[in-house]
């Protein structure tokens, strides 16, 4: 038997369907994710939002009697709960397109911790101030309301960012985020409310931040999962 005879005849594919050939003749080049830009959008358009929010609510009336260390003491480590979880949300290591699912989750379950021991432990007070202690725990929460509704803008933008960006771990991530934007929620509360028992600092302030990120990770990967 000859070596030609073994040999198989040239394969030739079907024809391209017309439907398809269509299809590939309608797409269009997309734009990438940009996550540091991103994050940047989020950070200014989630402050700005917090400052038109404390505008209307308007400042502590007892923001002068307190340590000034204090005042900008818990403004910075609100700050940095707002911006250190929406980051490791947002923008993926050098050189990866996955989050940060780890330091993600870390940064949510520290900035929940760190409040409300902060809350609890901390808690300077000036003849302006309110105590309303367990007695009247329950009428503070106005202040959680408050909290969250300033989470939605950092929750809702990173959502929309995030869409289809997370083919694991979207849950986790969505509960950085929410973490992210209840510290936002709480560093508008710094400001505006003058109650300044441990029950309502270390539960209500800093409630905001677990509550906002159990409801995100509910809630967020609705919308970031493509399915």
């Amino acid at each position: 038997m000859s070596k030609d005879s073994l040999s198989l005849p040239a394969f030739r594919p079907p024809p391209m369907a017309a439907e398809l050939e269509a299809e590939l003749g309608t797409l269009t080049p997309i734009t990438t994710r940009r996550p540091l830009r991103q994050l940047a959008i989020v950070c200014v358009g989630s402050l700005l939002y917090g400052a038109l929010l404390l505008a209307v609510l308007s400042l502590r009336v007892d923001a002068t009697e307190l340590p000034v260390a204090w005042m900008i003491g818990g403004a910075v480590a609100w700050f940095l709960g707002f911006v250190v979880p929406c980051y490791l949300a947002l923008v993926p290591a050098a050189g990866s397109m996955l989050s940060r699912q780890r330091y993600a989750i870390a940064a949510a379950l520290t900035a929940a911790g760190f409040f409300v021991a902060m809350g609890w432990m901390i808690h300077p007070s000036g003849p302006s101030s309110v105590q309303y202690g367990l007695e009247r725990f329950v009428q503070g929460h106005w202040c959680l309301e408050i909290g969250l509704a300033t989470a939605l803008v950092p929750v809702i933008l990173g959502a929309v960012f995030l869409r289809g960006a997370l083919p694991v771990g979207s849950r986790w991530i969505a509960a950085s985020l929410g973490a992210g934007g209840g510290s936002l929620g709480g560093l508008v509360l710094h400001f505006h409310c003058r109650i300044t028992d441990p029950w309502h600092t270390g539960i209500i302030h800093a409630g905001v931040v677990t509550v906002a990120a159990l409801l995100s990770a509910a809630l967020v990967p609705r919308a970031t999962d493509v399915r």
